[in-house]
């Protein structure tokens, strides 16, 4: 079951020829996504990429890199390995046997769960599609593009749990996976952030740094369910968003390194003239990016999270790590919250917090990164910093909506918001500037002024290799 099987129209490791009805239904799927990958994937047209594409499932030798045409690349289906022994970790059902099979009291509840996180995954692509015409380096063009590859990828690990165990109703909300586009008006992706543009590599690494990261934790919770084929498909996706989220924090440190770079060698705090990023344009989109994400966590109490914790569809990031009774019928957590206009923070069940449980978990992660950006700073010997916005500043969901809060966290009043966002969130002439910057450059060992190159290649090659070759 750890090897792929490359020998299939679809390749898989679930065994899909001994379903044949299962395998004919996906096969007529598969022509729908290669069509929407024709017309909402990458614009760029290319020869070949350097990708990696899974050969197995075990945690070493699993992924296997050569140029690949992009029309060629084969999305497939792959489950980590069953544990034959799993039980389930949390909720009301602790310590029964992980379910195989979709329990019928649960059936719409794994639905929904298994389509907003299928909704995320082709939504990135489309909102990633031109950023190939603008790539940096042939190094960042081939990481944009192993990113949409596996984002496609995830798509059809959430199709594949559609159709193989939700009947009609799956296989109907399998086609309008992709028949939702990012930013459409008619038909926009189901989360708020996968309809915002990333019109720029800068955005780019933004949303690979934090939205992404959003999507590790929301798998890790996943990947806990009773639901065994969830849990395994989840696991597996986890790997390759390993290198979403790689991309994201070493592209943020190389926009900061070239910025120091320039700033030291000119003296200059704004080294907008010798065509770097300023640091509080930085500032600016991290602040846009992480209270974006933020959001993605929904509010701060969930009667729907506490249910699917109970039912065991969804548990706590690192379940099995935490020193509690994994039900929690008798907890509480401090939640954030806002009480007689200030900002404070209640005691609610525990059951209800799971949200706030995980976004402070997520938050955490996030700083780990910015405090990485801050080395680079500091060595180079800068006073300046970057740091993370208040949780409160720029929510559209949860406790914090309805009100205007600085970075700093203070409360303000929306005419002093609206006077004074430009300070804290990207403007159009920001944007301007930062698009103004994204001068191709597609020739092999050469890379953007506004960007340092990586410290290393992929897959052991050299900074300067052919990792992409264009039409």
């Amino acid at each position: 079951m750890t090897t792929p099987d490359y020998g299939e129209k679809i390749p898989n490791n679930v065994g899909l020829r001994d379903d044949r009805r299962l395998q004919r239904a996906l096969e007529s799927w598969q022509p729908n996504f290669l069509s929407w990958w024709q017309s909402m994937g990458p614009a760029l047209n290319t020869k070949d990429v350097y990708l990696r594409t899974a050969v197995n499932v075990g945690r070493e030798g699993w992924a296997h890199f050569a140029h690949v045409p992009m029309k060629d690349y084969r999305w497939g289906i792959f489950l980590a390995e069953r544990d034959a022994q799993r039980t389930i970790a949390f909720g009301q059902h602790k310590g029964e046997p992980a379910w195989q099979q979709v329990p019928g009291e649960y059936r719409a509840d794994l639905q929904r769960l298994i389509v907003i996180q299928g909704d995320t995954e082709p939504a990135s692509v489309e909102q990633q599609r031109n950023l190939g015409a603008t790539a940096p380096s042939l190094y960042d063009l081939r990481n944009l593009f192993q990113v949409n590859v596996e984002e496609g990828r995830h798509l059809w690990a959430m199709v594949y749990l559609l159709h193989a165990y939700f009947g009609r109703d799956g296989r109907e909300e399998a086609e309008e996976l992709l028949h939702r586009n990012s930013g459409s008006e008619d038909a926009p992706r189901i989360l708020g952030a996968f309809n915002e543009e990333t019109p720029d590599w800068l955005s780019f690494f933004m949303f690979t740094y934090f939205t992404d990261r959003d999507g590790k934790y929301q798998l890790g919770t996943l990947k806990e369910s009773a639901f065994d084929p969830l849990s395994r498909t989840c696991e597996f996706m986890l790997k390759e968003e390993a290198h979403h989220m790689m991309v994201g924090t070493t592209g943020v440190d190389r926009v900061v390194e070239r910025t120091a770079q320039l700033m030291t060698e000119n003296d200059t705090d704004d080294p907008t003239a010798y065509g770097a990023i300023p640091l509080p344009v930085i500032q600016k989109y991290l602040n846009f990016h992480y209270s974006v994400s933020l959001d993605l966590f929904g509010g701060e109490t969930s009667t729907n999270v506490a249910n699917y914790y109970t039912a065991g569809l969804k548990g706590r990031w690192m379940e099995e790590r935490r020193k509690d009774d994994h039900q929690l019928t008798d907890h509480s957590i401090m939640v954030d919250a806002l009480i007689e206009g200030q900002i404070a923070q209640s005691e609610v069940a525990a059951l209800t917090g799971l949200n706030t449980d995980l976004r402070r978990e997520y938050i955490a992660d996030c700083q780990s990164g910015v405090n990485r950006w801050n080395k680079i700073l500091a060595d180079a010997g800068l006073p300046h910093r970057l740091k993370l916005p208040h949780v409160a500043f720029n929510r559209k969901v949860g406790a914090f909506a309805g009100v205007q809060a600085t970075p700093d966290g203070d409360l303000i009043a929306e005419d002093e918001w609206a006077r004074k966002q430009r300070n804290w969130l990207p403007t159009e002439v920001d944007k301007t500037f930062v698009r103004s910057l994204m001068k191709p450059v597609h020739e092999r060992g050469k890379i953007a002024a506004w960007i340092a190159p990586p410290r290393n290649g992929i897959n052991g090659k050299p900074f300067d290799y052919d990792y992409v070759h264009l039409t």
